[in-house]
């Protein structure tokens, strides 16, 4: 008896320890780095930091592609990975490298991100391009017209 009890503790210690080194690598959320190329538009890390799309050219090959950590923080926002809904209501493109408030002057993508499918259900994408607009002076130019 005393050695199935032992064998028990044993089988629970091995259990989580092994639980334990996972959990770390489960809790550590979404990491820029680790995100495909397919997810990485429109995504925010674990610190609440945009990810973004990055071209890498090579001389004897195809551009390659890799997910980065920018430094634009977002409020109120952490490990967040667009939806394919909102991906497709909004009009935007996650293989983008690189994003422009020039988009919003196209009446087509203006009218995609103001549809009730992006303006209810898509805070993210409204945050990022509502932000890319102010800090460009977009917004500025609409209202003063």
């Amino acid at each position: 008896m005393a050695s199935l009890s032992f064998s028990r503790v044993t089988l629970m210690v091995q259990l989580v320890l092994s639980l334990s080194l996972m959990l770390p690598s489960a809790l550590a959320g979404v990491i820029c780095e680790d995100l495909p190329q397919d997810l990485c538009a429109f995504a925010i890390s674990a610190s609440s930091k945009r990810c973004l799309l990055e071209s890498i050219p090579r001389h004897n090959g195809p551009t390659e592609y890799q997910c980065r950590t920018s430094e634009v923080v977002v409020d109120r926002m952490s490990n967040w990975i667009e939806t394919d809904e909102c991906v497709r209501a909004c009009g935007v493109d996650r293989n983008s490298v690189g994003i422009s408030s020039d988009a919003l002057m196209e009446p087509h993508f203006a009218s995609k991100l103001c549809s009730v499918a992006c303006y209810q259900n898509c805070p993210n994408i409204l945050d990022l391009y509502f932000n890319l607009a102010a800090g460009e002076g977009k917004l500025m130019n609409q209202t003063n017209a």
